[in-house]
């Protein structure tokens, strides 16, 4: 095939293999998808060849084996079995959903949209603090490298037992487990600060993707959210435990006689359904008060009693409620909840 520039002459007549080399093969060609692409050019396709498709706005340069986006990367594709498909916008889509860790096999290189949350967070113990919710990442036109990436879901904070003591750093809340998808992360959730006896350090909430929030005796400050993934966890003040830090708002200080909520989470639609995620948990108190909410996305709410308080929920990231306190014994502060990792390309 010829190629390249032909400067043609006035009245010159053309051939068909002039039109063809230099006009028809050099021209950006209109499609209404790949498949009608690939109908019209079997056979004679040649590398350089360009093409526009109407269904994905995209422009295509063949490269002697496949066509690939120019200025930047196309859509990607991965072959594991979808989760599940919708339409929205004018838009199909599939997406694979990870509850667990896994991989994901990516056979076209190119953009996806993506959503990981990490690991909520455990409550402190004795009036303790809730946990703060999982770092929420959301990315529109992620570049996914063809192969085989590595799906780590973040495993929740264990609860801190009942019992503590001035040197007990096991009343603090534990920090969640982060999130991964190929070089993308979400970190883990904070843990909630404790009841201290005076001691200090162990009242303050951890940092996280959202922070835990802060215990008593002394009062403590919440622990500091990830720019971007979270916010911080609210104070302990006297006997009302802070909350954790959500997705979508920060951690509440107590009122009154009512302990600090957990931050709210924040709604993703990526599965072409709105679902919250990565609430904190809620702040624990002692008899008599009214132990914080959760944060909606998953948040446990917190105890007022040596009844364990709430979990947060599995796979959304939400943080675990603060323990509480009756008479001489503490309950459980609520583990925090397992994240969740979700996968969405346009088809």
């Amino acid at each position: 095939m010829a190629e390249g520039f032909f400067d043609f002459t006035p009245g010159q007549v053309l051939t068909a293999a002039q039109v063809d080399d230099y006009l028809m093969r050099q021209a950006v060609m209109r499609f209404d998808d790949a498949s009608a692409r690939t109908t019209a050019l079997s056979g004679v396709l040649v590398e350089g060849m360009m093409s526009y498709l109407k269904d994905t706005n995209a422009v295509e340069v063949y490269d002697g084996s496949a066509w690939v986006g120019v200025g930047g990367a196309g859509i990607a594709n991965f072959t594991d079995t979808a989760t599940g498909t919708y339409s929205s916008g004018g838009k199909n889509y599939k997406y694979l959903t990870f509850t667990a860790s896994g991989t994901l096999t990516v056979d076209t290189a190119g953009l996806a949209d993506i959503l990981l949350v990490g690991g909520g967070a455990s409550g402190g113990v004795g009036q303790g603090a809730g946990g703060g919710g999982g770092g929420m990442l959301e990315v529109t036109g992620a570049y996914l490298p063809v192969g085989t990436l590595t799906v780590v879901v973040g495993a929740g904070g264990p609860a801190a037992p009942g019992s503590w003591s001035a040197a007990d750093t096991t009343s603090i809340g534990a920090n969640g487990n982060g999130s991964r998808l190929g070089s993308y992360y979400a970190i883990g959730g904070g843990g909630g600060g404790s009841y201290n006896n005076g001691a200090g350090t162990a009242s303050d909430g951890n940092v996280g993707g959202s922070g835990g929030g802060g215990g008593i005796v002394p009062d403590g400050t919440g622990g500091s959210g990830m720019s971007g993934q979270g916010n911080a966890g609210g104070s302990g003040v006297g006997a009302l435990g802070g909350g954790g830090g959500g997705a979508g708002a920060v951690g509440g200080t107590g009122t009154g006689s009512t302990a600090g909520a957990g931050g709210n989470g924040s709604s993703s639609s990526i599965t072409g359904s709105a679902v919250t995620y990565a609430g904190g948990g809620g702040g624990g108190t002692d008899t008599g008060k009214t132990a914080g909410s959760g944060g909606t996305g998953g948040g446990g709410a917190g105890s007022n009693s040596n009844t364990a308080a709430t979990s947060g929920t599995a796979n959304t990231g939400g943080g675990g409620g603060g323990g509480g306190y009756s008479g001489a014994a503490g309950g459980n502060s609520g583990a925090g909840g397992s994240g969740i990792v979700i996968v969405r390309v346009e088809v």
